[in-house]
């Protein structure tokens, strides 16, 4: 079992984890049961909302900002162009159990020019579906080591984000050589992924 993180905390991905390369990072959620009004209401209960949650990459220069399009990686894009970060697809609903979305990355093939990967979630059409991260529950990003497939850390985000539709999740950073990762947890409301990404232009 991998460690338990809180928002804000970091952990040394390199030192904790020795010759680390692969990683798969999970995404997970769950929608909320909405109360289901009417004659059969009763009858089978609420009803879950269909909430299509969108989880990117954005790939950093040492000065925090985005150089091309081509360093985001996301449902139109599942592939960064140095092969590094590969997204294994989109989830609309967020049924079911486990990992919702997946997405792999190559620490060893992460270009020199490349300082940092901010792990997002943002939900799609949310202003005209009327939707927000108040109607998920249960959102989690891990990290697995592809070589034990062992999970090496979790992060629950357990907070109330009612009202954003935009989360800023995680971190996963250079620091000396070394590979660290941090628990952000920031919620946003911007109305998509197009709009987060500009704090980084």
């Amino acid at each position: 079992m991998g460690i338990n993180l809180q928002k804000g905390q970091r952990i040394n991905l390199t030192k904790d984890n020795p010759g680390l390369k692969k990683t798969m990072v999970g995404l997970g959620w769950d929608p909320v049961q909405q109360s289901h009004k009417g004659l059969l209401g009763g009858l089978f209960g609420g009803k879950q909302a269909q909430v299509d949650c969108d989880a990117s990459v954005i790939m950093l220069d040492e000065n925090d900002k985005l150089k091309g399009k081509e360093n985001m990686v996301y449902f139109g894009n599942l592939k960064s162009k140095c092969g590094s970060v590969q997204h294994m697809g989109d989830n609309l609903t967020g049924d079911g159990d486990g990992d919702d979305e997946q997405i792999m990355v190559d620490l060893s093939a992460i270009p020199k020019n490349i300082a940092k990967l901010v792990f997002v979630v943002n939900i799609y059409a949310a202003v005209q579906r009327k939707q927000h991260f108040g109607m998920i529950q249960n959102a989690f990003i891990r990290l697995v080591n592809i070589t034990d497939n062992k999970e090496m850390l979790r992060f629950n985000l357990t907070e109330e984000y009612s009202g954003k539709t935009g989360l800023f999740v995680a971190e996963i950073y250079r620091n000396g050589g070394e590979w660290k990762f941090t628990a952000v947890g920031e919620a946003d409301a911007s109305s998509g992924l197009g709009e987060m990404v500009k704090k980084y232009q």
